[in-house]
């Protein structure tokens, strides 16, 4: 009985955490639906799970020094974007869609970075931030290589299907194994601007180890030190 109500009070005390648990959750629900072949009312879950996402997302980064009303306003146009793509779907609605969600993504990431550095101590929702910043960092790159598909078609050939335009799963799988710098994706851009995506998210996640996960680990070091001292 105690175990629910214990679990939400520390999603509740760790947004972060929680952000990244729905973020992960994602990556089986997308899996299971993003295939081509989901129908309405797949696209349908994926679109309602699009919007939890985005909703915390906005709470974790509502929490950082670095939030404003942009953060707002972009949540607030890709919901009517959301809906109007419902209402009439275009190729130019679902362009526009990706280049919003990417910037709010790319934001949200610069806001929990901000909120990783602005203190000398490691605490434990900072930590989780480190892992909810990847995977926001690595949806923002998806969406981009989702605008860059529908501007140049058959930028991200595949081993399998090579001809047919990558689905959501497959260019999110891509974003994550560029971030990760593991190389293990069987899609290959061949066009430059996709390239040049692929190149930058290789360098953000070099840069991002470097910088802040070496930084989290350095502080968490620092304050085993001085408690053993």
């Amino acid at each position: 009985m105690n175990l629910p109500f214990r679990l939400l009070t520390l999603l509740r005390r760790y947004p972060s955490a929680a952000l990244l648990a729905v973020q992960l959750v994602g990556v089986v629900i997308y899996a299971a639906l993003d295939d081509g072949r989901t129908g309405r009312a797949g696209q349908v879950v994926l679109s309602l799970f699009g919007l939890l996402v985005l909703g915390m997302a906005l709470r974790v980064v509502r929490r950082s020094p670095a939030a404003n009303s942009w953060a707002m306003g972009l949540a607030a146009s890709l919901l009517m974007l959301w809906v109007w793509q419902r209402v009439a779907p275009g190729t130019h609605l679902l362009l526009a869609i990706s280049v919003l969600e990417a910037a709010f993504y790319l934001y949200a990431t610069g806001a929990l970075i901000a909120y990783m550095l602005q203190d000398d101590v490691a605490t434990i929702d900072e930590l989780m931030a480190a892992g909810a910043t990847f995977t926001v960092l690595a949806w923002a790159f998806a969406h981009l290589y989702m605008a860059c598909q529908l501007l140049a078609p058959g930028t991200f050939p595949a081993a399998v299907r090579p001809d047919e335009p990558r689905t959501w799963f497959e260019l999110l799988f891509l974003s994550f194994t560029s971030l990760a710098g593991v190389g293990l994706s069987d899609i290959a851009p061949v066009k430059p601007m996709g390239r040049a995506l692929v190149m930058l998210e290789e360098l953000a996640g070099v840069m991002y180890i470097a910088g802040v996960v070496s930084r989290l680990i350095g502080l968490t070091i620092n304050r085993r030190r001085a408690r053993d001292g």
